[in-house]
């Protein structure tokens, strides 16, 4: 390995003056071989410390215009500082790999040359990799799987530890963002983070992943269509400013997967059968429909924070669901879909305990109301009980 030598003679031939920016090169020893449609993929030692010379770790955040950036969640301080302390050791092993994405066409591989070992399996080939270092500048890498690893490996004393990298070549910011989930969904990584990213997919996914991108999907037009009742309302990882997103995207997910999964429920009509494709549209038109008599029949309710009224609360959103679900099963054959619903809900308003008072029968006062499963239960039941009171044969 030749990096950032001080001595002049040792860096001939690995640093250039580009512009106003110096370019230094890291030289290593790796394998090299090929995964899916052609992608290279290297697997190669680094010291632990120079791993965020080269890569950087892409935020997911939003632009002015509501696009996702980025994939990686914030860094987890404690995370961080623990495996500092463990670093601290004087015997210790580092046989965790890091997954770095490279930057097509930055980087530079020369296999070796000499005579083959006859009889070995032809999985790979060694080499040179060359990796550029522009000061000042982005890394030529991304990281994939590792960002708490990396960064305490950079605030660790072990200037000697070399550390295993797997590392491939991806084309665009899809392929980093496909690889950074399929890596980490098996993994105690936050729900939401995979969800917020689902949308952002063209490709094929895994069955599992497939199944949580439409909902997620409608989660991110009912936030960014000025049509709903959730414009601006809901709150994903990404957004810096809070101001206003009162509601938790995982619950607003949690409502419209019920909803598909349950047989008789408001959405599973339009899911796919055999060939045909699920009609998301007709999904968004459902939500929003319900969702904006709810708002208009509770109005003094709709848009505070889930501490000021329960409707706003991830228990609330997905007791709603539940109600959604059996009022248009009641309707679904019926005209005026609208009208109807905000009659059942008005019919039921002056029982419901959204910013005061104790509902009826479950014995809950208003800000007693919180996502655990218990509580839960007994505020989809108290729903269902007062639409059967107050709509059943109306």
């Amino acid at each position: 390995l030749l990096l950032n030598k001080k001595d002049s003679t040792e860096l001939s031939g690995y640093n250039k003056i580009i512009g106003k920016s110096m370019e230094k090169e890291i030289k290593v020893r790796a394998l090299k071989t090929q995964q899916g449609k052609g992608i290279n993929v290297y697997a190669f030692f680094l010291p632990g410390k120079s791993i965020m010379q080269i890569a950087e770790i892409s935020r997911i955040v939003r632009d002015s215009e509501e696009k996702l950036t980025g994939f990686q969640r914030k860094e987890i301080k404690t995370h961080i500082r623990s495996i500092v302390q463990y670093l601290k050791n004087s015997d210790i092993i580092f046989p965790n790999s890091i997954t770095l994405a490279f930057t097509k066409n930055k980087i530079k591989f020369i296999e070796s040359r000499g005579s083959k070992v006859q009889g070995i399996t032809k999985s790979s080939v060694s080499g040179t990799l060359t990796i550029p270092i522009f000061e000042g500048e982005a890394g030529v890498a991304w990281i994939v799987d590792g960002q708490q690893r990396s960064l305490a490996l950079e605030q660790s004393n072990k200037k000697n530890l070399f550390v295993p990298i797997i590392a491939f070549e991806a084309p665009d910011l899809d392929t980093q963002r496909e690889q950074f989930i399929l890596v980490n969904k098996a993994k105690p990584l936050p729900r939401r983070l995979i969800n917020e990213l689902l949308p952002e997919f063209d490709r094929e996914l895994p069955k599992d992943l497939a199944m949580s991108k439409i909902p997620s999907e409608l989660c991110d037009l009912l936030n960014k269509d000025p049509k709903s009742p959730f414009y601006r309302l809901i709150n994903r990882l990404s957004y810096t400013d809070k101001t206003g997103r009162v509601i938790t995207d995982s619950a607003i997910i949690k409502m419209i997967e019920h909803s598909i999964d349950n047989p008789i429920g408001a959405l599973s009509q339009f899911r796919s059968l055999g060939e045909e494709p699920t009609d998301t549209q007709a999904m968004y038109k459902t939500l929003v429909t319900f969702w904006s008599a709810v708002k208009k029949v509770f109005p003094e309710a709709w848009g505070l924070s889930p501490r000021e009224s329960r409707l706003m609360h991830s228990a609330g959103i997905k007791a709603m669901g539940f109600l959604m679900d059996k009022i248009f099963a009641r309707i679904s054959k019926r005209k005026l879909t609208k009208t109807i619903i905000v009659k059942s809900l008005a019919n039921i308003s002056t029982s419901c305990a959204w910013t005061e008072g104790h509902w009826p029968d479950c014995g809950y006062a208003w800000n007693e109301i919180e996502d655990t499963p218990r509580v839960q239960r007994s505020l989809r039941d108290q729903l269902l009980k007062l639409d059967s009171q107050y709509n059943l044969n109306k």
